[in-house]
């Protein structure tokens, strides 16, 4: 999908160390940096840690401090101008960094460049660029992980701000749910101070910006990652008369495509994250009587959002996530429809059940043989990781994507507003048989859409060619049509994986053991011939004893005990155990 950049850390980049706080352009030039316009110049064979090293001096003009200064902020300013341009032009897979990049990242070393790389974020990003927020957390996850002193000091830029705009409050918000996100633990706690969280609670307040609103939304949501904020932000929201989720809520249907988001991460919060007693989970309430598909929320990772109704997608995390429908064709004229909600890169095409996805390695639908995706944010088609440029519009808010399948005629068409593109053949020009289609769509940072896969009217229906729609020919049952919370979910995994004896640690065998002198209970004879002490009380184990027949609940750990936390408790107990690792 073009995006996926190393992560190498450069070493070497200014020859002066005591130069980084401040450069001096060689000749007249006017702080504009070289390398920009030029896009990448591809790393096909992954050698792209080699590049950095040969080849990022020959774009980086070198900096002298006999040459006229240029203050360290300006510097920074036009670095993330210049990648801003740039990103939109990057379409290898594993391309080379761009210089920009590289020295923002060398830059970033100190303390007082990454807080410098923070302010110019906030100042530089506009609201109206469709790759802003994904720049924005790009840029932040290549340069190294702060200080806590410098997230604090971020924190602090909150009360410091002066100049309130839309565009710095947006930015400011999104930084902050970067960091929510990247640090675990202690770190992410402190950041979570009275005044980050009364500021950012207070953005959901009426009439705040509809971006500022949405950012806010999405940060709070990635500190309650971590189950002490969640805690707080929890007892804070208790103490409104009117909790503002559920006013935000209300937005889903905005004919506003921000506010629809902001409505859609609310009600994602108030299922996942703050529940409120008494409230209906969305599935509860969801019509899904005239769905007849979805999209698989089986064949996702837990990063992508997926509506109650299994028809919208979202994707706040900071990979590229990917999802196919519930329904595979294998022959004749197919079309469904996408209702685009945000501007910025998704790969929505069609892709069969030999693709493959990889999230974190930047590879979705169009990124290999099986599969074709259109993006209508940079105007391309994609197909074997190769984009090829389009003739329609660039897509916004409100735009609708209509994707047409003929395996009859082996063809593939996309259209933009009604508009149809050119025919496309790419996809069964390769020699291996390929069949069991389905929707299916890649989704950057920030991306939200909503499919129609005929459970109402199609908006711009071809009209040259007779076409079926998934949801006339397919089918689910009433209990495939759920789409439970994540935290539900595994919940009912686990009651389902785990039987009622199983040993509390490894869940497999059955627990058969007492362990004295504490008779704690729940533990398997391979388990407890490992242990040195008891898992449950810390004490010392003297000997175990095999019992052949179910014990009774008086004794301390008794089986009830045991079961309880081989069923619901096991996992989150995990989770925290995975957390309090993370913060040691």
């Amino acid at each position: 999908m073009g995006v996926c950049l190393c992560k190498d850390k450069v070493e070497e980049g200014f020859v002066d160390d005591s130069s980084r706080d401040s450069y001096a352009p060689t000749g007249s030039d006017t702080g504009r940096l070289a390398g920009s316009g030029g896009g990448s110049s591809g790393g096909p064979n992954g050698q792209q840690q080699q590049h950095h090293h040969h080849h990022h001096n020959h774009h980086i003009r070198h900096y002298s401090r006999s040459d006229r200064q240029v203050s360290l902020s300006d510097t920074v300013d036009a670095l993330v101008k210049e990648t801003l341009e740039i990103i939109r032009s990057i379409v290898d897979n594993e391309p080379e960094t761009p210089s920009s990049m590289v020295m923002l990242h060398d830059l970033t070393d100190k303390p007082s460049g990454w807080i410098q790389l923070v302010k110019s974020l906030i100042r530089v990003v506009p609201l109206d660029n469709p790759m802003g927020p994904s720049v924005i957390t790009l840029l932040l996850d290549d340069s190294p992980l702060p200080s806590k002193e410098s997230v604090l000091e971020v924190a602090d830029m909150i009360t410091r701000s002066i100049r309130r705009t839309p565009k710095r409050e947006r930015n400011m918000c999104i930084i902050l749910g970067f960091l929510a996100e990247r640090l675990a633990g202690p770190c992410s706690i402190s950041a979570l101070s009275e005044v980050t969280l009364g500021y950012l609670l207070g953005n959901l307040d009426e009439g705040i910006h509809p971006d500022v609103m949405l950012f806010s939304l999405i940060a709070l949501e990635k500190f309650a990652q971590t189950s002490e904020n969640k805690s707080t932000i929890r007892r804070k929201l208790a103490l409104y008369p009117d909790n503002p989720l559920l006013r935000l809520e209300r937005h889903i249907s905005n004919n506003d495509f921000t506010l629809r988001q902001v409505g859609f991460c609310a009600q994602w919060c108030l299922d996942n994250y703050f529940l409120i007693d008494g409230r209906q989970y969305s599935y509860e309430v969801a019509d899904v009587s005239n769905v007849n598909v979805m999209l698989n929320t089986r064949d996702v990772s837990e990063y992508l959002k997926i509506s109650a109704d299994g028809l919208t997608a979202r994707c706040d995390a900071y990979s590229f996530e990917s999802v196919r429908c519930t329904y595979q064709v294998n022959a004749g004229c197919w079309y469904y429809e996408v209702l685009i909600m945000t501007p910025g890169v998704m790969q929505i095409g069609w892709a069969t059940k030999d693709s493959n996805f990889l999230s974190h390695e930047g590879y979705g639908i169009g990124d290999d043989a099986y599969s074709i995706a259109f993006d209508g944010c940079r105007k391309l088609i994609w197909h074997k990781a190769k984009p090829m440029q389009h003739n329609l519009n660039v897509w916004s808010g409100g735009s609708v994507l209509g994707c047409l399948l003929d395996l009859d005629a082996r063809e593939v068409i996309f259209s933009l507003d009604g508009v149809e593109g050119e025919v496309l053949k790419q996809l069964f020009e390769s020699s291996d048989t390929i069949d069991g289609f389905f929707a299916a769509a890649s989704f950057m940072s920030f991306q939200q859409c909503r499919f129609n896969f005929g459970s109402t009217p199609f908006v711009y229906p071809p009209k040259n060619r007779p076409f079926k729609s998934f949801n006339d020919h397919a089918a689910l049952s009433e209990q495939d049509k759920i789409v439970l919370p994540r935290h539900l979910f595994l919940e009912q995994l686990r009651k389902l994986s785990v039987r009622e004896d199983s040993c509390t640690l490894c869940f497999d065998m059955k627990a058969t053991i007492r362990i004295e002198p504490c008779q704690h209970r729940g533990f398997c004879t391979n388990c407890a011939a490992l242990l040195q002490f008891c898992p449950m009380c810390r004490a010392d184990i003297v000997s175990t004893v095999q019992e052949e027949t179910p014990p009774d609940d008086t004794s301390p750990g008794g089986s009830s005990e045991a079961n309880q936390s081989s069923g619901s408790g096991v996992l989150p107990k995990a989770t925290n155990a995975e957390e309090e690792q993370a913060q040691v």
